[in-house]
């Protein structure tokens, strides 16, 4: 397995940031240095190993009088203790949950903070697909879950926190307001932040995606950990395929979520049909969301290509146009395939039966009733209200 860059560096004003060591020490780092006020809004937050690292260095930070907020899912923190929310409070750290599962009046199930981000003193963010778990940091005995985020310093950083304190403190008229995510000049880099929220009608990850597939001259190179597109992105894939762009997708090998994992192999036959290569990562569970198109423009964050990201979800990305950055993230991602098992027409006819192209497609109708009922739940409750 190639050696993925733990150490780390000296901030920069944008920096690819690695699951593992190399992001915990990054957010130990922006929390230690932080003088005035900290962000973090994450779909999981464990209570383990890793979980009460970062808890003892946020409670330092608010022995120094930072003031921190902390937003976390309702459904993704789910297990998170009553005991430790306590414990954080009583050290003076504001924690609630987004949309509790339970509450007095509903059973409330649909729309999830899915995104996971960090912002220090509305100077440095960090934003991307990790949450703060061990399976995310690994252990000498198991490798982390292969993800990434992007580190941003600057003033790119001011209006996040500004979306971070209205999202905390649901300033609904603030979030009804229709937000464009200019361009920040990030090194060489032109930056924006974009954002889907389907029911505040925030489409920009998923029309950046379809955009940009459409326009590909090239290469697409995507990292798909719940790949299960919908049908725009599918017909934009397939005319970049006729157009001769090279295209290729790095899957899941092993998965948390097998029902999903089926689903998508019930697509390979298409898949392969359209000439797109398949690449199979088994080193560890696959739970980056990310794409490079044309060595210039790519995308890193907490966005799926699938109806949950696209309708469902609370998301954020990175959009990052800059061929320097962009050929350092490509030559990463040609490594990472290199050690993946490439999935052909050959070899997917002698993996499969009978047996296991009928548990496919019903995995495949499965999910997608699920994905119908949970997105339908929020979008019919946020109109009635």
């Amino acid at each position: 397995m190639t050696k993925i860059n733990n150490a780390f560096t000296a901030p920069k004003s944008l920096a690819l940031v690695y699951s593992g060591e190399d992001y915990f020490s990054r957010l130990e780092s922006i929390i230690r240095n932080s003088q005035f006020e900290i962000h973090i809004q994450m779909y999981l937050f464990e209570d383990d190993t890793t979980g009460r690292r970062i808890i003892t260095v946020l409670k330092e930070a608010a022995s120094r009088h930072v003031k921190i907020y902390i937003l976390l899912d309702g459904l993704g923190s789910l297990s998170f203790p009553s005991e430790t929310i306590t414990e954080m409070r009583q050290s003076g750290i504001n924690i609630r949950f987004f949309a509790p599962l339970f509450s007095a009046y509903t059973f409330y199930l649909g729309r999830r903070l899915h995104r996971k981000v960090v912002v220090a003193d509305a100077k440095i963010a960090i934003i991307g697909g990790i949450n703060i778990a061990d399976k995310y940091c690994g252990t000498p005995m198991e490798a982390p879950w292969l993800d990434y985020a992007v580190q941003l310093n600057g003033t790119i950083a001011e209006p996040l926190q500004k979306q971070c304190i209205a999202i905390y403190y649901k300033k609904r008229r603030f979030q009804n307001k229709e937000i464009k995510s200019p361009f920040h000049v990030q090194e060489d880099a032109l930056v924006r932040i974009i954002q889907n929220d389907w029911l505040k009608r925030k489409n920009e990850i998923c029309d950046a995606y379809i955009k940009s597939i459409r326009n590909a001259k090239k290469e697409i190179i995507i990292v798909g950990s719940y790949f299960l597109p919908g049908i725009r992105i599918i017909q934009a894939l397939k005319k970049a395929s006729k157009n001769k762009v090279k295209i290729k997708l790095i899957l899941s090998g092993i998965s948390d979520l097998p029902l999903t994992r089926r689903a998508t192999c019930f697509l390979y036959g298409k898949l392969l049909n359209y000439n797109i290569e398949l690449y199979e990562w088994d080193k560890s569970i696959l739970h980056g969301k990310t794409a490079v198109i044309d060595g210039y423009w790519t995308t890193i964050g907490s966005f799926n290509l699938n109806n949950l990201s696209s309708y469902g979800s609370l998301e954020m990305n990175v959009e990052i146009n800059s061929a320097k950055f962009s050929k350092m993230y490509q030559t990463h991602l040609e490594e990472i395939i290199e050690q993946c098992q490439r999935i052909t027409p050959e070899s997917l006819k002698m993996k499969t039966n009978i047996f296991t192209k009928f548990i496919n497609l019903l995995s495949y109708g499965i999910t997608r009733i699920i994905e119908l009922i949970v997105t339908y739940t929020p979008y019919k409750r946020f109109y009635n209200s």
